[in-house]
């Protein structure tokens, strides 16, 4: 399985735009996409404008897949202009909680 952990840094004051599409994207995702096992949206304590996302895909082909479907390109589309800084690590997936098997 392969994984991707996304930090976003937003700018200030776009938090709720920011999880209108994304929490939406989220579900939709592990809802729709066999190929996307684990979506989960996650904010830091500390700082409101700095979410997570961790994500896990039954391979990087999966993940291609995800970013071909509606509701990631309609979220990309809200969620661009809101970020200020973004980074992305990849990831395999050596061990999952019991509710994400492996293939």
């Amino acid at each position: 399985m392969f994984c991707i952990i996304v930090k976003t840094q937003l700018k200030p004051g776009q938090r709720e735009r920011f999880l209108e599409a994304m929490l939406p994207n989220a579900a939709a995702s592990v809802r729709e996409e066999p190929g996307c096992h684990v979506f989960d949206v996650l904010e830091d304590q500390q700082d409101p404008n700095l979410f997570y996302l961790y994500e896990i895909y039954r391979d990087e082909a999966a993940l291609a897949e995800h970013k071909q479907t509606p509701h990631y390109q309609a979220s990309r589309e809200v969620v661009n202009p809101l970020i200020e800084q973004q980074s992305v690590i990849r990831a395999g997936v050596l061990a999952t909680s019991p509710e994400v098997r492996r293939p």
